[in-house]
């Protein structure tokens, strides 16, 4: 599964061979014996075809597309990784936009720093903008709130719906992605890779009998969220050996109380990309001075590659990898940078430094985090 490094010296190039299983036979399951939902491509002529999108809705494209505009926050680097680059791709979430100016994104890639917006982190679609920018086609969320989609369509573009939340629906994006872009082969060995990883980390914590105690927490106002079973977090957290004590979660934006945090009593914290919180800042927080979490040590920000790596993204087996080397350190191999190295090679054509791991992985910010310095040079 995995592609040679660039040469020395290589930004970027494409990386695009494929495991010549084709997009079909991973819609029927040939790669896996996992369910995943159905995102089938039809042919429609000589260079049409059709795809079903998450809605079930059946969109038709006479060609593969060369302009794409997206209000889905972690889809551009999914498509880029499926592309080979970065140059069909007109406009962006206000907060994808933020992301790469922060992230290696916006290093590998410096025109995604500065690519025009279509919505910001509402999702909701600057028709005027996008009419400007004359896409192929929209990518929106299909349950995200009403008055996302109509918009769109009645301004005649093109649009596919995603869900989100699930594994399958991450697998299903990526045969989205693949058919629409025209390199189906591609994201049929993305996918495979995926399962490869969690096959992996199944068989290294096979042995965990108690899971570790976890909470994934964003900010909310001055205080905190909790994702709940609902989210893409919770399927790493458990992936990776640990328990979402937040699963049951349904408070309103799933605000939770530093009481039913100490209820809770985690013994790993896990911070995520979307807002400025800092480990330093929760050991800090006296309300939490007694959570099994803060008193040792083990409060972590989650990476930030060539996306967020809390979400659903291209990278997600390396955040799997992540968080099953801090919540189960002994039986882990330790070799997420080297993993690093071929993966980024392998998705972005781009040759990742040191530096830049060191990045990525926010070593600086989770300095005075127990156990952080296993992912050093």
């Amino acid at each position: 599964m995995s592609a040679p490094h660039p040469p020395r010296g290589t930004t970027r190039r494409s990386l695009l061979g494929g495991a010549g299983l084709g997009f079909l036979a991973l819609a029927l399951g040939a790669c896996s014996s996992r369910e995943t939902v159905a995102a089938a491509g039809t042919a429609t002529g000589s260079s049409g075809f059709t795809v079903t999108d998450m809605r079930g809705v059946q969109v038709t494209f006479d060609a593969p597309v060369q302009r794409i505009a997206t209000t889905v926050i972690p889809s551009p680097s999914m498509l880029a990784a499926v592309d080979g680059g970065y140059g069909k791709i007109v406009g962006i979430n206000e907060s994808t936009k933020q992301a790469n100016q922060q992230g290696l994104f916006g290093e590998m890639y410096p025109e995604s720093k500065t690519t025009t917006t279509i919505s910001p982190s509402s999702f909701t679609p600057n028709i005027e903008t996008i009419t400007t920018l004359e896409p192929d086609v929209v990518f929106q969320w299909a349950d995200q709130g009403d008055g996302l989609v109509e918009p769109l369509e009645t301004a005649g573009f093109k649009t596919v719906c995603l869900l989100y939340g699930t594994q399958e629906y991450l697998e299903t994006w990526m045969q989205l992605f693949s058919t629409i872009l025209g390199k189906p082969e591609r994201g049929t060995e993305i996918v495979q890779w995926m399962h490869t990883e969690i096959d992996r980390l199944k068989k290294e914590l096979s042995g965990v009998t108690t899971p570790v105690r976890v909470v994934h927490l964003g900010q909310s106002g001055d205080g905190y969220s909790a994702s709940n079973k609902t989210s893409y977090m919770h399927y790493w957290m458990e992936l990776a050996g640990g328990q979402n004590m937040a699963a049951d979660n349904i408070s309103p934006e799933n605000v939770v109380s530093a009481e039913q945090l100490i209820e809770w009593d985690p013994e790993v914290i896990t911070l995520g990309g979307f807002d400025a919180r800092m480990p330093a800042e929760v050991y800090a927080d006296k309300s939490l001075a007694s959570l099994s979490a803060v008193r040792n040590r083990r409060v972590y920000k989650a990476p930030l590659g060539g996306y967020r790596w809390e979400v659903p993204c291209a990278e997600s087996p390396l955040m799997w990898q992540w968080a099953a080397e801090l919540f189960h350190p002994d039986r882990t191999g330790h070799n997420l940078r080297a993993a690093m190295k071929e993966k980024i090679a392998y998705l972005y054509g781009y040759d990742v430094s040191e530096a830049q791991i060191d990045a990525a992985l926010r070593l600086e910010l989770n300095s005075a985090s127990a156990g952080y310095d296993v992912f050093s040079a």
